[in-house]
Formats: structure tokens, C-alpha cells, sequence
């Protein structure tokens, strides 16, 4: 007898807004916002809306990701971009498949200034080498970093690197994936940083989005890994944007010009779909 697969259906409402002291001429936002239909997560509905500026252009990165380039109106003071839809999910035990996209493999064994070696991440992969079967050392890893940087809520530092989240001894879930990804990728397997979201238990509103990692698995292709919550994604994550690190991922980043100081503020909402 088949068991009948784990499924969910999420609402999903992300919202940041810039607000600047004083006028700018010049704004433009990069968006990763839009995820994508792959093995487990089928989007049923999502938009993206604009108050205050205009999408200039769509298209898909080098990591097979869309991606929105956003601008805003001449002389404002603030923009607001609003991403929402709904999202189906079935468990897939974190198992993503294989590579889409157009980078080879290859290239997810490649440092970058976010997850550059050191002492830190060296021992943390030493420590993991010996154990034969694939699956249980990746996830070996993932506990071992869970052990050595504990998770804390407080502010998130983008430019961070894994060594330094590892001499810090706490980090939130972007350090985690980066320091993941570094040591990963000392053993020898591709590894990738993922944004996206997640459904917490017991409350809908949130303060940020969520990150993960995934490494590539002979066999089995991609397979997921939260090393901040100790378990590979399941019906509660929504895959958005992926990349060598954050940088490559991010789900908003931009530049401007105009003097004045700028603020942000990002709401996030994430909740079981209503039956119809």
C-alpha cells in the first residue's frame, strides 16, 4: 500500500520598504522574489507590485533564478515592493534533483569572499572526513556546525563571512548556510547557498526571510539542509533563489543617488492557505 505524499499549501506575503530623508534621483533594486515551479514546489499564484517605482526589466540569472530589476520614481522618497502568491509543497525528504540552470557542477566547488577556508571551517570538515556514506556525512556536518555556532536572532550581518561566524560562535541562518557551504565544499561536493521561506510554528508573521543550503549527492542531485533548525526542508519551505553565497541570492539589494540617509523596513508573512 502507497502512503499518500505530505503536502501543504502556503500563503506567502513579503514586503520591504526604502524610505529616504531626503529626495533620490537615482534608485534601482535587484529582486529575487519570484520562485519557481521544480520537484516538490508547484506556484500556483505569485505577483510582484510596485508602489513608488516600476520593474524595468525581468530575467533569468546565471543560477537559473528570475530576477527583477526595480526603479524608482525620480525625486521620491520612498518605494515599496510587495511579493505574494501561494505556493503548493510535498515532502521530498529535501531531495531537489538534479542541476538546472546553466552553471556546471563544477563551479559550486568554487570560494568565494563570503565562504573563503580557514582554520575553522577545516577543522569542522576534518572532523566529518572519515565518515564513509555521503548523506550521513553531510548531515554529520550540519549537526557539527549547529554545535559550533549556536543560532541567535540578532542582527544580520550580509557581509559575514564563515570563518568569522565560526570565531563568533553564534550566527543566524545565513551564517549557518555559509559556513555549510564552505565546508561542503572542502569535501569535495557542490554546494549552494538557498533563500527562501519558512513556515514557523504557531505564528504567521515574521521579521526576515529564511536560508538553507543544499549540496549535491551522486545518485540523488541536490539535497537540502537547515543546518539552523537540524532538519532537511520540508513542507514548510518555499525554494526561492539560489548562489555561490548570499550575494548571489539575496532577495532584495539595490543602489542609490541622493543625499540623505536611507531606512528600511521589511514585513513577512507566511501561512496556511484557506480552503476555498
Amino acid at each position: 500500500m502507497t502512503e499518500t505524499p505530505q503536502t501543504a499549501t502556503l500563503d506567502i506575503r513579503h514586503s520591504t520598504t526604502y524610505r529616504w530623508t531626503a529626495p533620490v534621483s537615482y534608485a534601482l533594486q535587484q529582486l529575487r522574489l519570484t520562485p519557481k515551479s521544480r520537484r516538490g514546489q508547484d506556484v500556483l499564484d505569485w505577483k510582484t507590485e510596485i508602489t513608488g517605482g516600476q520593474v524595468e526589466t525581468s530575467f533569468d540569472d546565471s543560477h537559473h533564478n528570475r530576477t527583477e530589476l526595480v526603479s524608482a520614481n525620480a525625486g521620491s522618497r520612498e518605494i515599496t515592493i510587495t511579493a505574494q502568491g501561494r505556493v503548493r509543497l510535498e515532502d521530498t525528504l529535501g531531495v531537489i534533483g538534479q542541476q538546472q540552470g546553466y552553471m556546471p557542477l563544477w563551479m559550486f566547488l568554487r570560494a568565494t569572499d563570503l565562504t573563503r577556508r580557514g582554520s575553522g571551517t577545516l577543522g569542522l570538515a576534518r572532523d566529518v572526513r572519515e565518515i564513509e556514506e555521503p548523506l550521513e556525512r553531510l548531515h554529520a556536518l550540519s549537526a557539527a556546525i549547529r554545535e559550533t555556532v549556536a543560532y541567535d536572532t540578532g542582527e544580520m550581518d550580509v557581509a559575514r563571512t564563515a570563518e568569522e561566524a565560526i570565531a563568533a560562535g553564534t550566527g543566524v541562518c545565513q551564517d549557518h548556510a555559509h559556513v555549510f557551504v564552505t565546508c561542503a565544499r572542502l569535501l569535495d561536493c557542490p554546494a549552494r547557498y538557498v533563500s527562501g521561506y519558512l513556515r514557523m510554528d504557531g505564528r504567521d508573521d515574521q521579521d526576515a526571510t529564511h536560508a538553507w543550503a543544499e549540496a549535491h549527492v551522486d545518485g540523488l542531485g541536490w539535497v537540502g539542509f537547515d543546518v539552523s533548525n537540524g532538519i532537511s526542508p520540508d513542507i514548510r519551505y518555499v525554494r526561492v533563489a539560489t548562489g555561490l553565497d548570499y550575494s548571489d541570492a539575496a532577495p532584495v539589494s539595490g543602489i542609490r543617488s541622493g543625499a540623505g540617509l536611507e531606512a528600511m523596513e521589511v514585513s513577512v508573512s507566511v501561512s496556511e492557505a484557506q480552503q476555498q
